[in-house]
């Protein structure tokens, strides 16, 4: 039904095969002349990725302070306080529904700690936030798992990037990595796979444009049991004709997998791209009405002062924020920490913070390089 088992149309291409001159020719800031993955420099990776996640939220953060400086400028806690409170939180684009559990929590903690000034409900604002952006112990089990990865979201969002850095930082920690172009409708998504492939040293399944995407996807879950894979990577189309035609394609994959293997676990992952605020939690909205969604992946925060949406996007649709990106080098795409982030973002909001609290307490304890007290 699918054309299974007709061999005709695959191309595979492995880490040691020969790659057409425009593919090779395709242009991409992460990667060096010689094809290899561009290793961050040492200066640059003797940072630590907090302070690098510091530096990438600046324009976010900048965005926060005045707000919020002229905001705790209030002698008492009242209704101008609150209203004020909520009309900076959604212009941070933490969007309406997030805010408004923000301040009822705060309503509630105010009440219960008899709060009076403004001033003291720093702290408290600040740990409410990060209640709301928990990850779950078990939301990266799927690492250690033989695991097929869909990856999903629309053009632009930096998708394919984000599978060929993934891709190299599996294979880097010794995992056995296969990636699959199941988005065949955009040449230009296939060459760019095909492309970190090569960089990233990972064999790849593709076919031609225009080519059934199921069917790339069972000839990829054959090579990834055949060669025991630990991680599948599968990228989908990123725009299709309209939401059932989403829907049914997302289907057939899925379908194709549970059939073909079942033993693999399956993580479905949304790329989305955090310049975009409150259009990037609409898009995770409208896949998530057509598809199941374990996690996403949000890039691009370094070029934006909309770093709230990462916090919206994960209290409204209650899917955790696995992975976020804050620059173009292969280790600036990072799992998410909650702590880290929020740290990050209010760095200059002048309460003790968590990694303050701990350097005060315990700095023997703290290891030079640990990321995430590298300030």
């Amino acid at each position: 039904m699918f054309g299974f088992g007709k061999k005709k149309n695959e191309e595979f291409v492995g880490n040691d095969a020969s790659v057409s001159e425009d593919i090779q020719n395709i242009e991409e800031e992460n990667f060096d002349e010689n094809n290899q993955v561009e290793e961050v420099a040492e200066p640059e990776k003797k940072k630590g990725f907090f302070k690098r996640l510091k530096e990438g939220l600046t324009k976010s953060r900048n965005s926060f302070a005045e707000s919020f400086a002229n905001l705790f400028k209030a002698n008492e806690i009242d209704d101008d306080f609150y209203d004020e409170l909520e009309e900076t939180l959604v212009t941070a684009d933490l969007g309406v529904e997030t805010t408004e559990k923000i301040i009822d929590d705060l309503k509630v903690k105010v009440k219960e700690l008899k709060i009076k000034e403004a001033e003291a409900c720093k702290q408290l604002i600040v740990n409410i936030i990060r209640d709301q952006m928990s990850v779950d112990d078990t939301a990266y089990d799927f690492e250690d798992k033989k695991t097929v990865v869909l990856v999903i979201g629309v053009n632009g969002v930096g998708k394919t990037t984000s599978i060929g850095k993934l891709a190299a930082q599996y294979k880097k920690r010794g995992k056995k990595v296969l990636m699959a172009a199941a988005d065949t409708f955009r040449a230009a998504a296939i060459d760019q796979l095909k492309t970190w492939s090569v960089r990233a040293g990972v064999d790849i399944i593709a076919q031609g444009e225009g080519a059934d995407p199921s069917a790339v996807v069972y000839d990829a879950v054959s090579a990834a049991k055949s060669r025991n894979t630990d991680i599948l990577l599968i990228d989908t189309a990123g725009r299709l004709h309209n939401k059932k035609n989403l829907m049914d394609e997302l289907g057939k994959m899925r379908r194709v997998i549970s059939r073909e293997y079942p033993e693999a676990n399956v993580e479905s992952l949304i790329v989305l791209d955090g310049t975009t605020g409150q259009n990037a939690l609409e898009q995770a909205r409208q896949f998530s009405s057509v598809t199941e969604i374990n996690g996403i992946i949000i890039t691009k925060l370094d070029g934006t002062a909309k770093g709230g949406i990462a916090i919206a996007i994960q209290s409204e649709l209650n899917v955790p924020v696995k992975y976020i990106g804050i620059g173009e080098q292969v280790d600036d795409l990072q799992k998410f920490d909650p702590t880290n982030y929020v740290n990050a973002l209010f760095a200059d909001f002048d309460v003790k913070s968590d990694i303050e609290i701990i350097i005060d307490s315990d700095i023997e304890k703290i290891e030079p390089d640990d990321d995430n007290f590298d300030i």
